[in-house]
């Protein structure tokens, strides 16, 4: 059998700009040049612009570890003319080579490698001669020293510290051997300069443009799209994950607080190859970056950078410049009437985000910062500038209005320091110091250099008293996407907290149940094996045996996670309280109201409040249970309403804001006080609970629908300010989980259990809350005379 031998995939030999020498031993034992360099040349008959390509460099083994080194190009290579790529500069050498008309900082080996000219700046990801070959943005390909991996055909001979590979008569027959001679290097630039030419290394000038003329008075940058060179600054900090990149900052500030004299430069997925101190001189294209995604419907703002950029360091070891100390003004953001404010010129003395935006990129320092977001699983914290700011009993910042944003907040990510891990009430004593930039989650982010001392506040999990023999006890708990897939930790925590924190309530409301086997998208929708889960693990701690009532949705119906079918769900603990089976209830069967011996019931229980309304698509179904309590019916609903998700950043560019899924949700609570009034036309005297994630504030439209007439009353209202809370979210202390109960029902204690949302560790991102009352009897002077002989009963010796 014969066996053929494969052939490399090569690009057609480039017509015009091709590479014409490398060099690779500058500045080694040996060498006369003290720099590496590639040089190029153009055998075509027209100039070749090269504006947006760059020189590449890969190591000669090529192994999966090695990654392209990216030299951006500038400029145009005249017909029959040189163009020079200075690249690493070395300890030795006498000769400094012709002025480059491009300079990278790539560290060459002298003696095998592959050089790539590439028409783009992304750096390649090929590791073969094939695959490189196969890429449409390579022009050209050079191969040198016999190790090399990654070659036309066959790499060129073996070079050493004084010597390189030019190419003879600038032929290109895809043969990196038979196209260049091994001799001494022979470097020339555009204006036809050999080493020892006129002023052959000029000390770099700084371009017409500073950082503040890219960055500008509005948020989006007058140069945007734009080639700049030479922009001079002093290197603040380096980001070596993520994205990758560093600021750099201008030592000569104008007196216009307006405009920004720092900025991001983006290096793509390549470590930077400078570091603070050093001054440099960087040339590149300004950019817009806005996270998610640049369209119209996007409300995020977008981060001012560099991209694709070329960077001199004309001196190392300089003094950084003096951080800004941050103070923030007493506004939050300016209006636009629902338009974008991107255009508006910047007014940092009135607007906190404004502010922020006119120091965007600088080097900052935050001093004696509160934490008001607990550390999430990106080592990502909120904190406040203004620590007297609506405060929470608990250390938080309490948000109660769409007109009362909080405006001290700002998030703190890691940049060269990573912040201790924190919850709300923790403090960081002294300075934070960091650069400002703008991120999708949480608007403008302190991306920390060094965090000031944690000093712990000493917050604890709290625990609520225990229902009286006399009172039913009610709570709600979303428990973040329960299934039976989870691990055994996260049901017995969560169990714990029912048991331990909130008392063994006699019925717990649930959201976010998820159906047997999680996220797995295979049509399963039952969920007894989760909800046979977490009753046993309430059981193992302490608590009562618990049985559950609910309804599996249709698959797919009711949103959340892709295939978790989550649902909302009743637990009662069977000793204290009875549950009124009545059959029929399925995902489609809408539960109506009846009257039966001149009182409210339901036709099904449990039972779906109107499923097939279009209101609810894509949502979870309020579910309608009939509890007995004492010889008393209590109607029991459990809520999860549509989510915020899609609304426009409370930070964005569209101000004010649309609250787009509002929508919905009014919908939704429309259909859910329409049973309520069903329910009180039969029975004015009727119990009544809503309980659930509302999934909006106490102040809302949403809210206020519901208890549009007086037929239910928000408990959250009922609680001081400070108090309004069961959820953080980006440094806002807020609510979107609410027990709602009818006006009749006059004795309650009312309890927001927080055991969660301040805690950087979470069985859940939200806190409980239960309420403890008294059900009605129906008449008012009958319940005086129940409640006072249940209180004499109380307090009779068992």
């Amino acid at each position: 059998m014969t066996l053929a031998l494969a052939t490399p995939i090569l690009a057609a030999p480039s017509p015009d700009a091709l590479v014409a020498e490398v060099y690779g031993g500058g500045g080694n034992s040996g060498a006369t040049l003290t720099r590496d360099f590639v040089e190029l040349a153009n055998r075509g008959a027209a100039p070749v612009a090269v504006d947006g390509w760059s020189v590449q460099y890969l190591p000669a083994s090529a192994s999966p570890s090695s990654q392209w080194q990216v030299t951006p190009l500038t400029g145009s290579i005249a017909p029959g003319g040189r163009f020079l790529v200075a690249q690493a500069k070395g300890a030795g050498g006498t000769v400094e080579l012709p002025t480059p008309d491009a300079t990278g900082t790539t560290a060459m080996s002298g003696t095998g490698g592959t050089i790539a000219l590439v028409t783009g700046t992304a750096a390649l990801t090929c590791k073969t001669a094939a695959d490189c070959g196969a890429d449409t943005r390579v022009r050209d390909l050079v191969g040198y020293g016999t190790s090399t991996v990654v070659r036309e055909t066959t790499p060129t001979g073996n070079l050493g510290n004084t010597t390189s590979a030019a190419r003879t008569a600038l032929t290109d027959t895809d043969d990196n051997a038979a196209d260049f001679a091994v001799g001494a290097p022979t470097p020339v630039n555009s204006a036809g300069q050999g080493p020892g030419g006129p002023d052959p290394d000029p000390d770099p000038e700084p371009g017409d443009k500073r950082i503040r003329d890219i960055q500008g008075t509005t948020r989006l940058s007058p140069l945007a799209g734009q080639r700049v060179a030479g922009v001079p600054g002093v290197v603040t900090a380096v980001r070596t994950t993520g994205d990758r990149g560093f600021w750099f900052q201008d030592t000569a500030p104008d007196a216009d607080p307006r405009t920004s004299e720092g900025l991001f430069v983006y290096t793509a997925g390549l470590n930077p190859t400078v570091e603070p101190g050093d001054d440099v001189l960087v040339t590149g294209t300004v950019a817009e970056y806005r996270p998610d995604g640049d369209t119209a419907a996007n409300s995020f703002q977008t981060l001012t950078e560099l991209t694709g950029a070329a960077v001199t360091v004309r001196s190392k070891g300089n003094a950084l410049p003096a951080p800004e100390v941050l103070s923030v003004p007493a506004g939050y953001l300016p209006t636009a009437g629902g338009g974008s404010i991107e255009q508006l010129p910047l007014d940092p003395a009135t607007y906190a985000l404004d502010y922020f935006e006119s120091r965007e990129g600088m080097y900052v320092q935050a001093d004696d910062l509160r934490v008001v977001g607990p550390t999430n699983n990106f080592n990502e914290t909120f904190v406040t500038l203004a620590p007297d700011q609506n405060p929470t009993a608990r250390g938080g910042t309490i948000y109660l209005g769409y007109d009362r944003p909080n405006n001290g907040r700002i998030k703190v990510k890691p940049g060269s320091a990573t912040p201790t891990k924190s919850n709300v009430g923790d403090t960081w004593r002294g300075a934070t110091l960091g650069n400002i930039e703008y991120a999708n989650f949480g608007g403008y982010v302190l991306a920390a250099k060094s965090v000031g001392e944690h000093v712990p506040g000493g917050l604890q999990p709290e625990v609520t008293d225990a229902q009286r023999g006399y009172e039913l006890s009610v709570a709600t708990y979303n428990v973040e996407n329960l299934a039976a897939t989870n691990d055994q930790a996260k049901f017995d925590r969560l169990a714990a907290a029912v048991v331990a924190n909130l008392a063994s309530p006699d019925v717990v409301v649930l959201e976010e149940i998820q159906d047997d086997n999680g996220t797995t998208n295979d049509g399963t929708v039952a969920a007894d094996a989760t909800f046979a889960r977490f009753t046993d693990a309430i059981a193992a701690a302490g608590g009562p045996r618990y049985r559950w009532r609910q309804i599996n949705p249709v698959d797919g119906a009711d949103g959340g996670a892709p295939g978790g079918n989550i649902r909302v769900a009743f637990l009662f603990n069977p000793d204290r309280v009875s549950f009124v089976d009545r059959a029929g209830g399925d995902a489609t069967t809408p539960v109506e109201v009846v009257k039966q011996h001149g009182r409210a019931a339901l036709s099904v229980s449990p039972g779906r409040i109107a499923p097939a309304d279009p209101a609810w698509g894509s949502s979870r179904k309020p579910l309608a249970g009939e509890f007995k309590f004492r010889g008393r019916t209590v109607f029991v609903v459990a809520n999860h309403f549509n989510s915020k998700g899609g609304d426009q950043a409370m930070h964005g560019r569209y101000q004010e804001p649309t609250r787009g899924s509002e929508v919905q949700r009014l919908q939704q609570a429309a259909l859910l006080k329409g049973f309520v009034d069903r329910v009180k036309a039969v029975d004015k005297g009727a119990n009544v609970v809503l309980a659930g994630d509302i999934n909006d504030y106490q102040f809302s439209p949403v809210v206020n629908s519901l208890t549009a007439g007086g037929q239910v009353v928000a408990l959250m209202n009922t609680l001081p300010e400070a108090e309004r809370y069961s959820y953080v979210f980006e440094g806002n202390s807020q609510t979107l989980d609410h027990i709602l109960i009818s006006s009749n029902i006059t004795r309650y204690r009312y309890d927001v259990v927080h055991i969660n949302a301040e805690f950087a560790d979470q069985a859940s991102d939200h806190d409980p809350q239960v309420v403890k009352l008294r059900p009605s009897t129906g008449n008012a002077s009958v319940d005086k005379v129940v409640f006072l002989l249940e209180d004499v009963l109380e307090c009779l010796p068992r």
